[in-house]
């Protein structure tokens, strides 16, 4: 099993957090999570988690949220201040990382180098050791700045994974979009999921020519 990091920043997408950290914790994976202040409020506001900054009384929290109850030796949760902590050093081995949702300021950050936190230290981390980093912004219209930050990361090696579903897989809810992201961002970081669909073809099709001459 692998060892990933998950960040979640101040941007609009707490439910594809939830159901990556719920897939990488049933799957077996370690998972070491950091969560910005911002990242806390939009849990609160999305997702009515609300969490307090203490790691050891958020970790049972989070884990009953991501219905992954049974997984505590799966998870650490690091405060975003912590960067004494092991993620924070290059020497700490992981398979990769994910920040999702990323906020349009911890992309800057990352694209840039400007740590501030943990979250962005981790991050720098990934890329100066040539390790998976998926950056997962849900941003709505792009700026220039956006874009130009898109290219940087991207350039250093990083992957970004824009929250935008399909609807070729004909989802029947809410649901169905959120695993179609997440599926592709476990795939990105490597990880096999249930919840990633691969698109196999269009479905055969009811209507027919002979039936409707």
């Amino acid at each position: 099993m692998g060892v990933y990091v998950l960040g979640i920043a101040g941007a609009s997408g707490a439910p594809y957090a939830r159901r990556v950290l719920e897939q990488m914790l049933s799957a077996g994976h370690q998972v070491k999570a950091v969560i910005t202040n911002a990242g806390r409020k939009v849990l609160e506001v999305e997702e009515s988690l609300v969490l307090t900054g203490n790691t050891e009384a958020d970790t049972p929290v989070l884990l009953d949220w991501a219905r992954a109850a049974g997984h505590e030796s799966n998870l650490e949760l690091y405060h975003h201040k912590d960067v004494a902590s092991p993620i924070a050093s290059g020497s700490f081995p992981v398979d990769g990382m994910a920040v999702v949702p990323c906020s349009g300021g911890t992309l800057g950050r990352i694209a840039h180098g400007i740590s501030n936190g943990l979250l962005e230290r981790a991050a720098d981390v990934c890329l100066k050791e040539r390790r998976r980093l998926v950056l997962v912004p849900r941003e709505m219209p792009l700026g220039l700045i956006h874009l130009r930050n898109m290219t940087a990361v991207t350039e250093a090696g990083a992957i970004v994974l824009p929250a935008s579903p399909g609807f070729y897989h004909r989802p029947s809810g809410i649901d169905d979009l959120v695993d179609m992201v997440a599926g592709r961002i476990l795939a990105s970081l490597g990880i096999e999921s249930p919840v990633m669909k691969p698109w196999l073809g269009p479905e055969p099709s009811s209507y027919s020519e002979e039936g409707n001459q």
